[in-house]
């Protein structure tokens, strides 16, 4: 009954090595992380070795190839944690300290009684910090949409923080999973919900990045919107 944490990276290497000592300094007993690098030319790959070596046994890294996007990424990361049976609840969590490690005992107390737990902003005690108001309105306009089309009761859809059970993962068909980034989240959110497990949301304060260069593009998120209109009238 193992938590693990999939940690995936892309010129990360101001971060890594920080966010993985406050992840064990919250203290979750048998914690442990699957670093996933995508061949970062910044040198973060070399960082995440040298932190499996000092957390020997539970640090491990997963080297791509290459740059494919956070959805491959993840979906890689899932792969190689469901390989390990003592793996029974899979992390998804930022390596910019956008995701506060505090959170992960109460996700742990929470997926007690779900099979998915998402991190979320958007119920009451949630919220975000360091964002300006346009980015603010932006992702809050952006939810309420993507939810009315989903027709989904799900607050936070886009959301990168959250705990599953390992059977949601097993049942969902992972190679079937074509999206990226910012719709990656939507898509494994909204087919683990119409698969009929019990989803919950936890409160927290999402933070702007400490250092590097956010991810966050208008474009692709208003790009992702004609996908969502196909995930809703797609078979699941």
């Amino acid at each position: 009954m193992r938590p693990i944490i999939i940690l995936p990276t892309y010129n990360e290497r101001e971060n890594l090595s920080g966010i993985v000592e406050e992840i064990f300094s919250v203290g979750v007993n048998d914690l442990h992380i699957l670093i996933v690098d995508d061949n970062s030319p910044d040198g973060t790959g070399k960082i995440a070795d040298q932190l499996a070596e000092r957390y020997r046994g539970r640090v491990a890294v997963l080297h791509r190839d290459k740059k494919e996007g956070l959805g491959k990424a993840y979906i890689a990361g899932f792969k190689k944690a469901l390989q390990d049976t003592d793996n029974e609840f899979i992390f998804e969590m930022d390596a910019d300290f956008s995701h506060q490690p505090k959170y992960l005992p109460q996700f742990l107390e929470l997926i007690k009684d779900a099979d998915l737990v998402l991190g979320s902003r958007y119920i009451e005690n949630g919220g975000v910090e360091n964002w300006g108001l346009v980015r603010r309105l932006i992702s809050k306009f952006a939810n309420l949409t993507i939810r009315s089309i989903l027709n989904t009761p799900i607050k936070d859809l886009t959301g990168g923080y959250k705990c599953f059970r390992r059977h949601v993962l097993e049942k969902l068909d992972l190679d079937s999973v074509d999206s990226s980034g910012y719709n990656f989240q939507i898509e494994i959110n909204y087919k683990s919900y119409k698969k009929g497990f019990t989803v919950k949301e936890l409160p927290i304060i999402f933070v702007e990045r400490r250092a590097g260069d956010s991810k966050f593009n208008v474009s692709i998120m208003i790009e992702s919107f004609w996908k969502v209109i196909r995930l809703r009238f797609s078979r699941q």
